[in-house]
C-alpha cells in the first residue's frame, strides 16, 4: 500500500473535488463523480469520499461561519476545502480528532499550492476543537439570499423551520406498484407507512439488494414527489403524457393505474433509465426523446403532467448541492422555459381533460406566479382544488386557491419541497 492510501488521502482528495466542482457550477457534483480520482476509488472508499462531500454540503454554512471567525483573512480555495473537510470530519462524521487534524494537514502538505499553509490548517483545527462551533444552528445553514427569499415568501418562522433540515440525513421514501403490499412491504423494510401509500424507511444501501426489488414491487420517489401523479386520478385505460418524464417515478405511477402514458424527456440516457424501471417493474409506456416544448405530435391526453425545469431548491434534503449551486438568476431564466413548457402542455389536452403542472422549486416565481400567469392567457382552464390530505399531502401545504405549496418541513422527518396544480380543460 501506498502512505496516501494509508492514511486515506485520496479518498478526501475525491471529498474535496466534489466539493469544488459542487460551489463552482450547477451539475458540478455529477460531473466531479465521472473523474478518474472518485471513479478509480475502491467502493468503500468512494462511498467515504461522498458522505464526507455530503456531510460538509449539508453544514457549509455554519463551518464556514466558524472558519471566518477563526481566519485573519481568507487562504487560497484549496485550503478553505481542506478546513472545511477537516472540520466536517470532526464534528459530522465524528472522526477521531487527531485524525481528522493530521489527515487535513497531510492533504495540505502533499500539495505545493497548500504546502505553505499545513501550519495555519493544524492551527486552526485544533483551536475549533478546543471550542466547538455550533454547525446546527438553523440561520446559518441555508445560503443568505435563499433563507431572505424564503422568509419573504413563507415567514421568519417556516424559512428557519426549513433550513433546520438541511442538516439531516433523509429517509429513503418508496412507491408501491400496489397499495395492497404496504402493510407486508412495511414489515420487510421495518418502514413507516406514509398517506399514499409511501413508505419511510431507515435502511441504507444498495437499493437493489433491498426486499421485494427484483419482483418490481416498489421505486425510489420522495413522498411529495409522487403527489402530483395522484393528482391526476388517472382511470385504467386512460391516455395520459408525462412530460419532462425523467427519471420516471411519476411515469410509473401512471403507468401503473393502468394509463397508457406516453413519456417525453429530451434526455436519451435518462430515458434509459427510465424504460430499465419500467421492465423491472413489469410495466409498460411509449418512451420518446424529444423536447418536451417542441415535440412533433398531434395527439391530445385525457391528462397531461408537466414536471417543469426548475431550480429545484425543493430538493435539498436529498441533493445539499442544490444550495450552492443555485443563484438568483437561475429563477427568472427557468420561469421562461416553465411558461413555455405549461403552453405546450396545454395544447396537449383534450377538452374536459386534466392537466396537473409541478415544480420540485420552492420558489414562488416557479409555482404559483406561474399558474396565475397561465390562467390569464388560457380562459379555458380553470383550478380544479384538490382536497384535503389528498394524494397524501399534508393539510398544511394546501393554499387558499387548492393548489399544494409542499414545504420540506410540513411532514415529520422532511419531504421534497414541491408546487402542484390540478387544472382542467373546459373546452
Amino acid at each position: 500500500m501506498t502512505e496516501d492510501r494509508d492514511i486515506g488521502l485520496p479518498a478526501r482528495r475525491a471529498a474535496i473535488d466534489i466539493l469544488a466542482s459542487t460551489l463552482a457550477r450547477r451539475a458540478g457534483l455529477d460531473e466531479a463523480l465521472t473523474r478518474p480520482a472518485f471513479r478509480n476509488l475502491e467502493p468503500r472508499d468512494r462511498g467515504f469520499a461522498m458522505a464526507l462531500a455530503m456531510a460538509t454540503l449539508r453544514r457549509l454554512g455554519p463551518i464556514d461561519r466558524a472558519l471566518q471567525g477563526r481566519l485573519a483573512k481568507p487562504p487560497p480555495d484549496g485550503v478553505v476545502n481542506i478546513l472545511r473537510i477537516g472540520l466536517a470530519q470532526a464534528f459530522v462524521l465524528e472522526t477521531p480528532a487527531f485524525a481528522a487534524v493530521t489527515t487535513s494537514v497531510d492533504l495540505a502538505a502533499s500539495h505545493s499550492s497548500t504546502r505553505a499553509f499545513k501550519g495555519l490548517v493544524n492551527g486552526v483545527l485544533r483551536a475549533l476543537l478546543r471550542e466547538p462551533p455550533d454547525l446546527n444552528a438553523p440561520d446559518a445553514l441555508c445560503p443568505p439570499w435563499l433563507l431572505a427569499r424564503w422568509s419573504a415568501a413563507f415567514g421568519p418562522e417556516a424559512a428557519l423551520a426549513m433550513a433546520a433540515l438541511i442538516a439531516d440525513e433523509p429517509a429513503t421514501d418508496l412507491s408501491l406498484k400496489s397499495a395492497a403490499q404496504a402493510e407486508r412491504l412495511a414489515g420487510e423494510f421495518e418502514a413507516e407507512v406514509l398517506p399514499g401509500p409511501t413508505l419511510r424507511t431507515a435502511r441504507k444501501g444498495d437499493v437493489a439488494a433491498w426486499p421485494a426489488y427484483d419482483e418490481g414491487a416498489w421505486w425510489v420517489q420522495d413522498a411529495s414527489a409522487a403527489i402530483p401523479a395522484r393528482l391526476l386520478d388517472v382511470q385504467a385505460g386512460e391516455s395520459v403524457l408525462d412530460l419532462c418524464a425523467a427519471p420516471g417515478g411519476k411515469t410509473l405511477q401512471l403507468a401503473a393505474a393502468g394509463a397508457q402514458v406516453v413519456a417525453v424527456d429530451r434526455s436519451a440516457a435518462r430515458l434509459t433509465r427510465v424504460a430499465e424501471n419500467m421492465q423491472r417493474m413489469g410495466l409498460s409506456a411509449e418512451i420518446v426523446a424529444a423536447e418536451a416544448g417542441d415535440w412533433d405530435d398531434a395527439r391530445t391526453f385525457d391528462a397531461v403532467l408537466l414536471d417543469a425545469p426548475c431550480s429545484a431548491t425543493g430538493t435539498y434534503r436529498r441533493h445539499p448541492d442544490v444550495l450552492w449551486a443555485a443563484r438568483p438568476s437561475d429563477v427568472a431564466a427557468l420561469a421562461g422555459v416553465q411558461s413555455r413548457l405549461l403552453d405546450s402542455a396545454a395544447r396537449r389536452v383534450k377538452p374536459g381533460g386534466r392537466l396537473v403542472y409541478c415544480v420540485c422549486s420552492l420558489e414562488p416565481e416557479e409555482g404559483e406566479a406561474q399558474i396565475a400567469a397561465f390562467l390569464s392567457r388560457h380562459g379555458d382552464f380553470k383550478l380544479v382544488p384538490a382536497a384535503p390530505g389528498e394524494g397524501g399531502a399534508p393539510e398544511a401545504s394546501l393554499l387558499a386557491d387548492g393548489t399544494l405549496r409542499l414545504l420540506p418541513h410540513h411532514r415529520p422527518g422532511g419531504q421534497d419541497g414541491f408546487y402542484a396544480a390540478r387544472l382542467r380543460r373546459e373546452v
